[in-house]
């Protein structure tokens, strides 16, 4: 049976994770009001500890282990965000860690991970090689795999995010949350339908890597085997768990091509004045595609991290 956390778990979470992470700010921005049609409110997951909203999974799921499972570390695959929470999480707990990340990984990710001290083992992009990789590393000593979205505990503290939007932002009429595996989203969905069940909450995700899209659509779980998207947060497939909750709470999700990610990511830069990274501007270029959708609305937009290669901007790309 498939273990679902509920908004109780999420409130236990926030009161475990809150010394270990920040409580981030809601900005606002006049300029992107108008050009939406909206009211938005921007979480800056952005400006968390190792720079996302991962840190709130990793933490709770590190500190509600028992101390057995701590002395012999915990482990995980992850292409970045992730791996740096975890890595950072075990470093506060002073247990041991292994993370697996593919050889594309960026090297902003690859080092943040470092910089906590945990062990980098690289892997072939692909899900199953990474898969595979991780369960190879973890068993040889034995120790706690925290999969990056496929874990209740993980869900749980990720959806504090939006618990602490609800109460910084109120009344609001849609949450939209960029959508990989499916831990952010659901976390979200779960929080916004405890507190607020007439918020409705949606997915933003690249069309290059559409599988929650195209699975919500199908009634039917669709994974996508390493997508070339410039988004790389946003790469994994839904879990059987995430897309359970998902198929509940979510009302749709949204798709953007490279192009508008790339233009709504520059133009936070732009106009806000913060560092976001492609997964966080993807909600952002829903928003702005589709402004039929949320004309006059009151719009919780979780901004999921700001952890970019300054020397490899999307747009220096493609002036190049």
């Amino acid at each position: 049976m498939i273990t679902i956390p509920t908004l109780d778990d999420i409130r236990d979470a926030a009161e475990k994770i809150k010394p270990y992470i920040h409580k981030t700010p809601v900005m606002t921005c006049q300029s992107i009001n108008r050009m939406a049609g909206a009211e938005i409110f921007f979480k800056c997951e952005n400006l968390q500890k190792v720079g996302a909203f991962k840190i709130r999974g990793a933490s709770n799921a590190v500190f509600s282990l028992t101390e057995q499972q701590c002395q012999k570390g915990v482990a995980t695959h992850s292409s970045g965000n992730h791996a740096a929470a975890l890595a950072l999480a075990a470093r506060l707990r002073n247990i041991e860690a292994v993370i697996v990340m593919p050889k594309t990984a960026p090297l902003v990710k690859k080092e943040a991970v470092k910089r906590s001290g945990a062990k980098i083992v690289l892997s072939e992009p692909t899900q199953k090689d990474r898969e595979k990789t991780l369960e190879q590393v973890a068993g040889e000593k034995g120790m706690t795999i925290i999969h990056s979205y496929d874990n209740p505990k993980v869900i749980a503290g990720q959806g504090t995010s939006a618990l602490e939007l609800l109460s910084q932002a109120p009344n609001l009429d849609i949450v939209i949350a960029p959508v990989s595996g499916g831990g952010l989203l659901s976390g979200t969905s779960i929080a916004v339908k405890g507190v607020s069940p007439e918020t409705q909450v949606w997915g933003a995700e690249p069309e290059a890597a559409n599988d929650a899209y195209l699975s919500l659509k199908s009634g039917k779980l669709v994974r996508c085997d390493n997508p070339q998207t410039i988004a790389d947060g946003l790469r994994m497939s839904l879990s059987e768990r995430t897309f359970s909750i998902i198929r509940k709470n979510v009302t749709d999700i949204i798709t953007v091509n490279e192009e508008e990610i790339i233009s709504s990511m520059r133009l936070v830069w732009e106009r806000m004045k913060i560092i976001i990274e492609p997964s966080s501007a993807v909600p952002v270029a829903a928003v702005l595609k589709n402004k039929k959708n949320f004309s006059g609305k009151r719009i919780g937009i979780i901004i999921s991290g700001g952890n970019v290669d300054l020397d490899r901007l999307p747009w220096m790309k493609q002036n190049s």
